[in-house]
């Protein structure tokens, strides 16, 4: 596989371009098969292309070996996605991604948004600073480009562009972001990155110094407990969507909502102590909320829907 380094790789033909796409999701992401197994055939596709452009963007910005080089290589790969978006691809990413966009519609907003986010990481990282964010209100500002632009790409792949749902959308995807920032404390801090509100850890008198230590301190297990709170509100929300999405993304959207649900669920059983060891959720926990999902789904049908999308296939 190329690897990020290598971007002016021949794109090749689309079917070559799309296999490419399929196996950097399949290779990177251990949800990505489960995810995708809900939702129809016909999507499966658009899904890997897109996860490969935040693959390949992410692999960018964190790969490289300078902070310059980062820099570099994602200003690289924004001119491409301009020029994807212009119908020149240049990029077996792009090449796949072009047929997704002409198909779905999708605008460059949410792809450029997501850069966004990966350019700001970078800066951070440059200059030095670790605790990056003042307050709640700049944490749910990074996340407006980081996570929520997926969601809103999902949808548009159904030409879902209710600004209700999408509304609910993003507070699905933040609550995503924001337990992995929880879940992923000791991995962050090792990264020169905290992700914790600044005027939330003087409120518990804490600092990113806490972050070193084997095991979370009182005062962080109760930042935590607070934050955890804050990304459940931000899941209930949320959570109507997992009803009023075009009915072929709702078992995808509901295993993602219980997914994160279930990742708070696993740092407060540790006691909100994510640096003894990150709380995770396992194999067959996940497949089983792919299950009730997708059974949701099927009980929901059966029923009947009144949803704004009611009787789309």
């Amino acid at each position: 596989m190329t690897s990020p380094a290598n971007t002016t790789a021949p794109h090749g033909s689309l079917a070559e371009a799309e296999a490419f796409c399929r196996a950097i999701a399949s290779n990177h992401y251990e949800n990505f098969t489960v995810a995708t197994g809900l939702v129809p055939k016909r999507l499966r596709q658009h899904l890997a292309n897109v996860y490969a452009f935040a693959r390949w963007s992410d692999d960018l910005a964190d790969e490289a070996e300078r902070p310059e080089a980062a820099a570099a290589g994602l200003a690289d790969w924004r001119r491409r996605l301009e020029d994807c978006f212009a119908g020149r691809p240049t990029h077996p990413v792009f090449v796949a991604l072009d047929a997704t966009i002409r198909q779905t519609g999708l605008s460059i907003e949410p792809f450029s948004n997501l850069l966004d986010a990966f350019e700001e990481d970078q800066a951070f990282d440059a200059a030095g600073v670790a605790c990056r964010y003042a307050s709640r209100a700049e944490v749910l500002e990074y996340c407006r480009r980081s996570a929520d632009p997926v969601g809103r790409i999902v949808l548009g792949l159904e030409g879902c562009r209710d600004p209700e749902l999408l509304a609910m959308s993003d507070s699905i995807c933040t609550g995503l972001q924001l337990v992995n920032f929880w879940q992923d404390l000791k991995r962050d801090r090792r990264a020169g990155r905290v992700y914790l509100p600044r005027d939330d850890m003087r409120r518990h008198g804490v600092d990113e110094t806490v972050l070193d230590g084997p095991r979370a301190s009182p005062g962080l297990r109760a930042l935590l407990r607070d934050e955890v709170a804050w990304a459940r509100d931000c899941f209930a929300a949320g959570a109507p969507l997992a009803g009023l999405a075009p009915p072929v993304l709702r078992p995808a959207i509901g295993m993602f909502l219980a997914g994160g649900r279930a990742v708070a669920d696993a740092i407060e059983r540790r006691g909100y102590d994510t640096l003894v060891a990150r709380p995770i959720v396992g194999k067959w926990k996940k497949l089983r909320l792919a299950a009730r999902a997708w059974w949701a789904l099927q009980t929901t049908s059966s029923a009947g829907s009144t949803g704004p999308f009611a009787g789309q296939p």
